[in-house]
């Protein structure tokens, strides 16, 4: 059984991720062997989580990925780990909008059995943060708040006038964190600026993080608070499983395909569990930087480019100019291209001006809008993703338009909140702003691959 704890927090903006991250890295420090994980579809706050840890960040998402397979996707990122830190999504009881507690912190922190860590920001109370932690702690009675660390404290004076008050409340103090520490992350217009693009200077701010924790934190507490987390039931998720092999899914020659999936800094957002699958299917998946690399992997197949900040980008995305062209003639050829979000802009004529790949016959531009939510989805086009009518849910986060012209069929009816239709299918392109996850439905690996074959 894998000691575990959930990082949760009144609200946003209270210093989940700096606890969360913070912890991961001093534990590890110390010798454990940890396992990250992230509540909602976040994909920024895993990258910080994967440098703390050594190990891939994982999202257990109860709205994209269905409650039943939460405990199983834990399992397998927290197979052979000595502790899992959770950390959650905005306040704690915040789910997905007008589903009650689905997908919310406390819903994860049930479906794990896991007790919860709550962080407050004590910058503007003192004996009211008794009332807080009370209202907290005993408004679900199934989740259990096994203790508080107070955040951004004033002085020594503060943090004695807090912990006083919550001798009150029975939910015990395990650290206090001053607000003259603060370790700060840069930001921008969709969250933290990803660990791709700021890798050394993150390394540091991770390091600081848990240097700050160690400080401020009773370790040994935290730990032996995860350790009291019962027995789970549960099945462990398994890529093999799930995704297969297939005969079609090799080439002609009996080879595994290439599938290129694009990363680096403009193209960082990606869950662990896809290139799992893609691998179990049948497929050898490599990574490469469309920002610096003039070429696709030798022997590519298919093509895989996931969200990110292509519009960061887009200078130097539109710079490499060999990449584009080989990029459209892949598609052209009709093998399998997929895109979501930053890689859908890549694929347009242009983006804010600059040029793209030209798959698709759209132009795509910075908004000032932001679109954000999660989505009900259909297939409504068949595509080397999903056949017409396959169901699934998705996400989607984004500050971008894209503006169609004409000669390609929509990805995707949704449902929810509005009816709509979404994404382009042209030929063997399936490119779409819904980010989708695909331990959810993962024949859409297997179909992909199989693509691939011949």
């Amino acid at each position: 059984m894998v000691a575990r704890l959930v990082v949760a927090a009144p609200s946003s903006g209270c210093g989940k991720t700096t606890v969360a991250t913070g912890l991961m890295a001093a534990f590890s420090e110390a010798g454990l062997a940890v396992s990250p994980h992230k509540v909602g579809p976040d994909y920024i706050d895993p990258g910080y989580h994967a440098l703390a840890t050594g190990r891939p960040g994982r999202n257990l998402d109860a709205y994209l990925c269905g409650p039943g397979m939460v405990a199983p996707l834990f399992n397998h990122g927290a197979r052979g780990c000595d502790l899992a830190v959770v950390e959650g999504v905005m306040g704690m009881f915040d789910g997905a909008s007008g589903q009650g507690e689905l997908a919310s912190t406390a819903h994860v922190s049930k479906l794990l059995r896991a007790p919860v860590v709550l962080v407050v920001d004590a910058s503007s109370q003192s004996r009211s943060v008794a009332a807080l932690v009370h209202g907290f702690a005993s408004w679900d009675p199934q989740v259990r708040i096994g203790g508080v660390i107070l955040n951004k404290v004033g002085s020594a004076r503060h943090e004695e006038l807090l912990r006083d008050a919550l001798e009150e409340s029975g939910v015990p103090v395990l650290g206090a964190l001053g607000r003259v520490q603060q370790v700060k992350a840069p930001s921008r217009h969709l969250g933290l600026v990803p660990v791709a693009e700021r890798q050394a200077e993150a390394v540091e701010s991770v390091a600081a993080l848990a240097s700050r924790v160690r400080e401020g934190c009773d370790l040994d507490a935290i730990l032996a608070l995860a350790r009291s987390a019962p027995a789970m039931s549960g099945e462990t998720w398994d890529p093999g499983a799930e995704a297969p092999g297939t005969p079609e899914g090799r080439k002609g020659d009996g080879r595994r395909p290439v599938v290129a999936v694009a990363g680096g800094a403009a193209f960082s957002f990606s869950y662990a569990e896809h290139a799992e699958l893609l691998t179990a299917a049948g497929a050898d998946v490599v990574t490469f930087d469309p920002l610096h690399d003039e070429e696709l992997p030798p022997g590519t197949a298919g093509l895989i480019i996931g969200g990110g900040f292509p519009e960061v980008y887009a200078p130097e995305l539109s710079a490499n100019e060999p990449l584009r062209k080989i990029v459209a003639e892949l598609a052209l050829s009709g093998a399998p291209v997929a895109a979501e979000c930053a890689g859908l802009l890549y694929l347009t004529r242009e983006l804010d001006g600059k040029p793209m790949c030209g798959v698709l016959d759209a132009r795509s531009r910075m908004s000032e809008r932001l679109t954000l939510g999660y989505r009900e989805a259909v297939a409504v086009s068949d595509s080397p993703l999903a056949a017409v009518g396959t169901r699934m849910r998705g996400h989607e986060f984004h500050r971008t338009v894209v503006e169609p012209g004409a000669g390609a069929a929509p990805a995707w009816g949704l449902h929810s909140p509005e009816r709509r239709v979404e994404g382009f299918v042209q030929q063997g392109v399936h490119a779409s702003y819904l980010h989708t996850h695909w331990a959810a439905e993962p024949g859409v690996a297997r179909r992909f691959v199989e693509r691939c074959g011949g």
